[in-house]
């Protein structure tokens, strides 16, 4: 356990709920890495509190930035000072950095992150067919990468259509020539399925696509970390499909995290 002084640099993780996030350890041990005076500890906010914690954070002057993750990615784009070109197309951050005068920077590395990781596992997106289930803030940011990564077509699929023609508008306006498709729960015929949704995250969540269509042909990929073995994995591995937890994402995102917010 960090020894907390009065120099402590805080960095904050906002979520609701929040008991099940992994990054401040792995933000924590990229500060003891580095010799940083600082930790990270997590923000349980609601959504409704989340426009009244920002503002108090930005007179916080002992604070170096903050992650932002489920619910919060899509709502925190507009308490921002600033956002990046890349998050404000996807319409959502994930990463918050605090410059000296207050102001608050946001950025989106969820899909760098989620690409990162697949690589890192041997999964090499481009050339492959993609389903994804979801279209909020990391899925969002899971279809970009997807798009720029090379995937032969994407397939997007969620309760609410309107969210998906929006989210291939705007790949689209970037990626005019990408095949781009709105998809139904059965993610049959596509080399790469990912859930890009929150549901796994509590027991007894429903999936978020038809799991008896597939087949051991495909690779399931996740984005939920805790629990480590989520409905989807579980059902993925009865089909004899090549299983990429959550986990890899975060691992692969902690240096860029760390760097944004200045961890160093």
């Amino acid at each position: 356990m960090v020894e907390v002084t009065g120099r402590t640099r805080i960095w904050g993780i906002l979520a609701d709920p929040v008991g099940h996030v992994k990054t401040p350890q792995m933000i924590n041990a990229v500060a003891s890495e580095r010799g940083v005076d600082g930790v990270m500890i997590p923000f349980h906010v609601a959504p409704a509190d989340l426009p009244a914690l920002v503002k108090g954070l930005k007179g916080m002057k002992s604070l170096g930035g903050f992650v932002v993750t489920v619910p919060h990615k899509g709502a925190i784009v507009d308490l921002l000072d600033e956002v990046s070109p890349s998050a404000r197309l996807i319409g959502a951050a994930n990463c918050v950095r605090r410059e000296a005068d207050g102001r608050l920077v946001g950025e989106m590395l969820d899909g760098v992150g989620f690409v990162t990781g697949l690589r890192q596992a041997g999964i090499e997106p481009k050339g492959l067919s993609a389903y994804l289930a979801g279209a909020g803030g990391a899925a969002n940011a899971i279809a970009f990468a997807l798009v720029e990564a090379g995937v032969t077509h994407l397939t997007i699929s969620n309760r609410t259509i309107a969210k998906v023609e929006d989210l291939i508008a705007r790949l689209a306006s970037i990626y005019p020539d990408a095949d781009l498709r709105v998809g139904t729960r059965d993610p049959s015929g596509h080399d790469l399925v990912v859930n890009g949704t929150s549901l796994g995250l509590k027991a007894g969540d429903a999936l978020p696509f038809d799991a008896q269509h597939l087949v051991a042909s495909q690779i399931v990929a996740e984005v939920i970390m805790d629990p480590e073995e989520t409905a989807v994995m579980a059902a993925a591995r009865v089909a004899g499909c090549r299983v990429h937890p959550g986990k890899p994402m975060l691992a692969s995102m902690r240096y860029l995290l760390a760097d944004f917010m200045g961890v160093r």
